[in-house]
């Protein structure tokens, strides 16, 4: 079964896997560009980490690495559950609606989207070095990642809320991690748990933080809080 598994995973079911999987990585970074409520933008996060393990595990299986499925499993759990679920008390912290919208994000919904799509162009511009050194379904995908990297960084420096701008860094952590993946498919388990770990301290630092300024003074809109200076 595994004989007939790995042929079939070396054939074109594997570079359509890998496509959908992909696929899936940078449309819900699209969503999460697009949308403003920010319980909407938790769940979508939650659906892009399910997608990133998926894309672990299509290489796992196709280069029949056990490091690269346990990578799979802890991305699953991580992506998919606890960071999602991290934001989401970020959110209940912040405030007391729990469809809290992102209201006055530096750029509006049309210009947004119009940026995702230069950025993307841009990724796959850049990436045309990486692609040509090794080509491959694979590496064929780098630009994928980096354009999801690229949109996180987007939504990390145009939204004012602190829950948003932890959505865009988590966001921009599973564009490295994709396109860390999509590179070099051996890449050490451990290189990758410390990222993880490392991403999950960030996300515990910045929930309490969010919990504190809402305590403190009221909101989490990083505007305000400027107004508050002497």
């Amino acid at each position: 079964m595994s004989a007939v598994m790995s042929g079939v995973m070396t054939s074109t079911v594997y570079v359509q896997l890998l496509d959908l999987a992909c696929g899936a990585l940078l449309a819900t970074a699209v969503v999460i560009v697009w949308r403003r409520r920010l319980a909407a933008i938790i769940r979508t996060f939650a659906v892009q980490g399910a997608a990133l393990a998926a894309l672990a595990g299509v290489l796992a299986v196709h280069a029949r690495d056990v490091r690269l499925g346990v990578i799979a499993a802890g991305v699953l759990a991580l992506r998919a559950v606890v960071f999602p679920w991290l934001l989401g008390r970020a959110l209940a912290a912040s405030g007391p609606a729990p469809g809290e919208r992102e209201t006055r994000p530096l750029v509006n919904v049309t210009a947004s989207l119009l940026a995702v799509a230069v950025l993307t162009l841009i990724a796959y511009a850049v990436s045309r070095p990486l692609t040509a050194l090794a080509p491959s379904p694979a590496a064929d995908a780098i630009p994928v990642g980096i354009a999801v990297t690229l949109a996180g960084f987007f939504v990390l420096v145009t939204r004012r809320r602190a829950v948003s701008q932890l959505a865009g860094f988590l966001l921009m952590d599973n564009g490295i991690t994709a396109t860390g993946l999509l590179t070099t498919a051996s890449a050490g388990l451990l290189t990758e748990a410390g990222v993880s770990l490392d991403v999950l301290l960030a996300a515990v630092v910045l929930r309490a933080l969010a919990g504190r300024m809402r305590d403190a003074f009221g909101d989490t809109d990083l505007d305000d809080l400027r107004e508050l200076r002497d």
